[in-house]
């Protein structure tokens, strides 16, 4: 249950993020959940290894190269999906900081209700 709430509130911060910036477009709601479910299934396979082998780039910018990786990510999902769309590298670099500040907060609101719930 945590999990498929998980997955519709970053369905949500998806269709919000295309709100909030016109770089990013997001045609429906189906269309979000599918381009949140690329995007955590990218981010859970794909991004421990990105970061692996950018590790010395990583440490030299002071962790700064993540937000690099998070919006190839982010860029990934929206190539590979038709409803989900990004105009470009600075587009998905924004987008991704929204989506991350959205689903750090989505973690912290499910923790505390699944916490208290229990």
């Amino acid at each position: 249950m945590k999990t498929l709430t998980r997955w519709l509130l970053l369905s949500g911060a998806l269709l919000l993020v295309a709100h909030l910036y016109p770089g990013v477009q997001v045609t429906s709601f189906s269309s979000a959940m599918i381009a949140a479910l690329v995007l955590g299934l990218l981010n859970t396979l794909l991004r421990p290894l990105l970061v692996l082998l950018t590790l010395p780039v990583t440490v030299l910018s002071l962790g700064l190269f993540l937000f690099v990786i998070n919006a190839l990510m982010f860029w990934a999902a929206a190539s590979l999906l038709d409803g989900f769309a990004v105009t470009g590298f600075a587009a998905a670099l924004i987008g991704s900081l929204i989506y991350s500040l959205c689903g750090m907060l989505i973690d912290v609101v499910i923790e505390r209700l699944f916490v208290s719930a229990d």
